[in-house]
């Protein structure tokens, strides 16, 4: 569990998703929340019925993510994904 604020949160970034089935293959502009699990109180792997950790789990297995809470939540557009932070593109703001 992540105990502080993830640093990016409140920032919009650049994204490199890989198959994601709703919003497709990056770059995308992503306005990061923080991390899933400060959000939350939880892992994302332990969330049952939730949209945004059901597509991130199938992609996770696609894409060959690594399976671990290095993940944040934030927005593409007015709907909620999850991104592995090896997918922020460095250095890179929106």
């Amino acid at each position: 569990m992540h105990d502080d604020k993830h640093p990016l949160a409140g920032k919009t970034v650049k994204v490199m998703t890989t198959r994601h089935v709703q919003i497709g293959d990056g770059p995308h502009e992503y306005r990061l929340e923080d991390w899933w699990d400060h959000l939350t109180g939880s892992s994302w792997m332990d969330t049952e019925g939730n949209p945004a950790c059901l597509v991130y789990a199938m992609r996770a297995a696609f894409a060959e993510l690594p399976v671990d809470d290095e993940v944040v939540y934030g927005k593409v557009g007015s709907f909620g994904h999850l991104v592995h932070v090896s997918e922020i593109m460095d250095g890179e703001s929106a």
